[in-house]
C-alpha cells in the first residue's frame, strides 16, 4: 500500500549518499530529452513528492507489457516497485486475487482520488455489453470506466492498450477498442509497442511524478522523448540501406553480413520508436539486432497492414519519391558521378602542371 515517502527517503533509507541522489536527478533529466536547467525542478520533486500510486489494469492482452517491465535493468523491477512508484494495484503481480484485490483498487480510488495514475494493459471488448473480457464479476469494460473517473491521468501500455493490437484486426469479433476510444474526458498518453521498451514506460511515470503533468506528446499521443525519430534513422544496418546492399533471403551471405532487411519486410523506415537507440535486454540488443524485421508495432493498425515478411511498396530516400530498388542505383550512380569529377580535376591539375612546367622552360 502506499506509504507517502518521497524518492529522497528512500535512497537515504537505502544508503545512497547526496551526490548519488544529485547524479540520478541529473541522469533522469538525460533520459528524458529534457534541457539541465529543468534538473532542479527535479531534484525538488524527488525531495518533496511522495511517490505517485498506480492502480494498474489488464484486459484482453498477452501480459507481454509487464513481462518486459518486470525485465527493467536500467532501473530494476525492484528499484521501480519499491523505490520508484507505488504500484499498489496489479492483478498479476499481486499476492492478492479476486474480491479481495478488488476491494484494494477501490480503497485506493478513495483515498487518492484525482492524484492516482491508472496504467491499462491490454484493451476492452465493447461488444455484447463486454462480456468477453471480465474481471471480478464484472467487465473489463465497467471496470476501466470506473477506475478512469478519478483518474489524474491514464497510460496506455502497449499496442492492446494503445490502438488495438491483434485484438482490434480485422474482423475484430469482441469489438476490442483501445483505452482512447472508451475514455474521453482524461489525459492520456500512448506508449505503443508489442510490448513497449521497460525504460521508456519507467521513463514516463518519472516524467507524470516530477511535473505532474504527461510529457509531450506527437499527434498519436506518443511521448516525443522515445517516439521522435525512425527506427530506421538509428539502425546500425541503414548504411547498407543507403548502399542498396539488402538481405533477400534469411540464410543467404547478405544475412550474415548484416546487411539491410527491408527487403525481408522491415518496416522500420515507417516505425517510430527507441529499439535502435535504447534497445532491450539491458541494451544488449533489439529485433533488427537479432536478424528479424522490425514489424512495426508500435504504430496504429500494424496487424492489419499486410504481410510482416513483405516488403514496404515505397519509402522515400533523401527527400525525394525514390524507393529501395532505386536506391543502389543512386548510390551507384553518385559513386560514378564522384569518381568522375575526381578524374577531372586531376587532369586539369596535371593539364595545368604541364603548362606551367613549359613557362618556366
Amino acid at each position: 500500500m502506499h506509504n507517502n515517502q518521497t524518492f529522497a527517503e528512500i535512497f537515504r533509507a537505502s544508503g545512497i549518499s547526496r551526490r548519488d541522489f544529485l547524479k540520478f536527478c541529473s541522469l533522469t533529466s538525460v533520459y528524458l530529452g529534457l534541457s539541465p536547467s529543468i534538473v532542479p525542478q527535479i531534484v525538488q520533486a524527488m525531495e518533496t513528492k511522495p511517490r505517485t500510486p498506480v492502480i494498474w489494469l489488464h484486459g484482453l492482452e498477452c501480459t507481454c507489457c509487464s513481462e518486459s517491465f518486470i525485465r527493467s535493468s536500467h532501473p530494476t523491477i525492484e528499484d521501480i516497485i519499491f523505490n520508484m512508484i507505488s504500484l499498489d494495484y496489479d492483478d498479476v503481480l499481486s499476492a492478492a486475487a479476486g474480491h479481495q484485490l478488488e476491494d484494494v483498487r477501490k480503497k485506493i480510488m478513495q483515498e487518492y482520488k484525482g492524484k492516482y495514475i491508472l496504467a491499462v494493459e491490454g484493451n476492452a471488448s465493447t461488444k455484447d455489453d463486454g462480456v468477453y473480457c471480465m474481471v471480478g464479476g464484472d467487465s473489463f469494460l465497467n471496470t476501466l470506466k470506473e477506475t478512469a473517473a478519478d483518474a489524474a491521468a491514464i497510460i496506455a501500455w502497449g499496442a492492446c492498450a494503445s490502438y488495438g493490437c491483434v485484438q482490434n484486426a480485422d474482423p475484430n469479433p469482441t469489438g476490442a477498442a483501445p483505452v482512447s476510444e472508451i475514455i474521453k474526458d482524461k489525459p492520456i498518453v500512448n506508449v505503443p509497442g508489442c510490448p513497449p521498451i521497460s525504460e521508456v514506460m519507467t521513463g514516463v511515470v518519472a516524467h507524470f511524478h516530477t511535473f505532474g503533468t504527461l510529457p509531450e506528446l506527437d499527434r498519436m499521443g506518443r511521448p516525443k522523448a522515445f517516439y521522435n525519430t525512425r527506427i530506421h534513422d538509428k539502425c546500425y544496418r541503414r548504411a547498407f540501406y543507403d548502399a542498396g546492399m539488402f538481405v533477400r533471403s534469411f540464410d543467404d551471405e547478405a544475412t550474415r553480413k548484416g546487411w539491410c532487411l527491408y527487403k525481408m519486410g522491415c518496416k522500420g523506415p515507417t516505425t517510430y520508436n527507441s529499439c535502435s537507440k535504447i534497445q532491450w535486454n539491458g541494451g544488449v540488443s533489439f529485433p533488427i539486432g537479432s536478424g528479424h524485421p522490425c514489424i512495426g508495432c508500435s504504430e496504429p493498425n500494424f496487424w492489419d497492414k499486410g504481410p510482416f515478411y513483405e516488403r514496404l511498396a515505397d519509402v522515400s530516400f533523401l527527400g525525394t519519391d525514390s524507393n529501395a530498388d532505386r536506391i543502389g542505383v543512386i548510390a551507384v550512380g553518385a559513386a560514378a558521378a564522384g569518381a568522375a569529377a575526381h578524374a577531372a580535376v586531376t587532369a586539369v591539375k596535371k593539364a595545368k602542371a604541364g603548362k606551367d612546367s613549359e613557362d618556366k622552360a
